[in-house]
């Protein structure tokens, strides 16, 4: 197979083809590239990724240089993503193989490779013949994808049995809850992150990254947050980013008042069926691990979504 990149791509043309990709992500959406030359000054490159001449997916990069790239970053982060019958493991050599002789490893270049790839041994050969070195010492992304386009019947009999018990609770309380598109909120839910955030000490995305990208976000109408209040006092919130036809959970936040009446229950639940009113299919539940929040992971599967890891961090 012969894999060649078009990175003559208008912002429009991008839009459009990513719209089709049926699992995309926050890393190879445009505005967290917008987020990330605000916040760092990677410059974006972007691209239509084609196989014997045919199109097959795309990628989005970030890059960074000085000296006329003498030192060179370049970061490809959960990508590429192929449209519907491609992404197999040739699919994957082929443009693999094209990016090291774009973007070899050399002096002066630094680079960061997260493929959106699950996690096997048999990808893991095929990355490290073509010289990708993989990073021993960290695991790949783990998550768990959620089919919102199933009937609410299906999604609820998927549940844990814990978990819809504990949305039926929460469906009893008088719990008010208000959802915001526009940006209203983000100040309340950056403020409320950070310091659950330092109280906590869990690791999770910095507040002033989290701000850009959810700026960027609400400019470019893809972002959603939901506030949960129970006789007038703020109990938890919720910050997801809408991609193409898919969402991510993004941050969230609960007060032990809000723990008790199970008030993320009720703002993811509530939250999957705005979603499926704007035409999301797929909801990636964000980032899980067993070492320092098990707890969340907990959390997240009780939904019964599908759980994977992907490969890992190559340079």
């Amino acid at each position: 197979m012969k894999c060649a990149i078009n990175w003559s791509v208008d912002h429009i043309r991008w839009e459009d083809e990513f719209s089709k990709i049926q699992k995309s992500n926050l890393l190879q959406s445009s505005y967290y590239a917008s987020a990330m030359f605000a916040l760092r000054g990677q410059k974006l490159k972007r691209g239509i990724i084609l196989i014997d001449g045919q199109e097959t997916g795309l990628v989005q990069i970030l890059e960074a240089g000085l000296l006329w790239d003498a030192i060179h970053a370049v970061i490809l982060d959960r990508g590429p993503l192929w449209f519907d019958g491609f992404g197999g493991a040739a699919h994957v050599q082929a443009f693999f193989q094209e990016f090291e002789k774009q973007f070899p490893n050399r002096f002066g270049r630094k680079r960061r490779i997260l493929p959106e790839i699950e996690n096997g041994q048999t990808i893991q050969k095929i990355l490290a013949q073509l010289g990708l070195k993989r990073k021993e010492n960290q695991k790949g992304y783990e998550t768990i994808w959620l089919d919102i386009t199933k009937e609410e019947d299906i999604l609820k009999s998927s549940m844990r049995k814990n978990w819809r018990g504990a949305l039926n609770k929460a469906q009893r309380s008088n719990m008010d809850v208000e959802w915001d598109h526009d940006g209203h909120l983000l100040n309340w839910m950056i403020q409320h992150y950070a310091i659950d955030k330092k109280i906590r000490g869990f690791s999770g995305p910095a507040p002033q990254s989290v701000r850009k990208i959810a700026e960027f976000a609400v400019q470019s109408q893809q972002c959603l947050m939901g506030k949960a209040c129970l006789n007038g006092e703020d109990i938890a919130g919720v910050l997801i980013l809408c991609h193409g036809n898919s969402a991510t959970y993004q941050v969230g936040w609960t007060s032990d008042t809000g723990r008790s009446v199970s008030a993320n229950h009720l703002l993811l639940w509530q939250a999957i069926n705005v979603l499926k009113n704007q035409g999301i299919q797929n909801f990636d539940l964000g980032g899980v691990n067993d070492e320092s929040a098990k707890g969340v992971k907990e959390f997240k599967e009780g939904l019964g979504g599908q759980s994977i890891q992907l490969v890992g961090h190559y340079i």
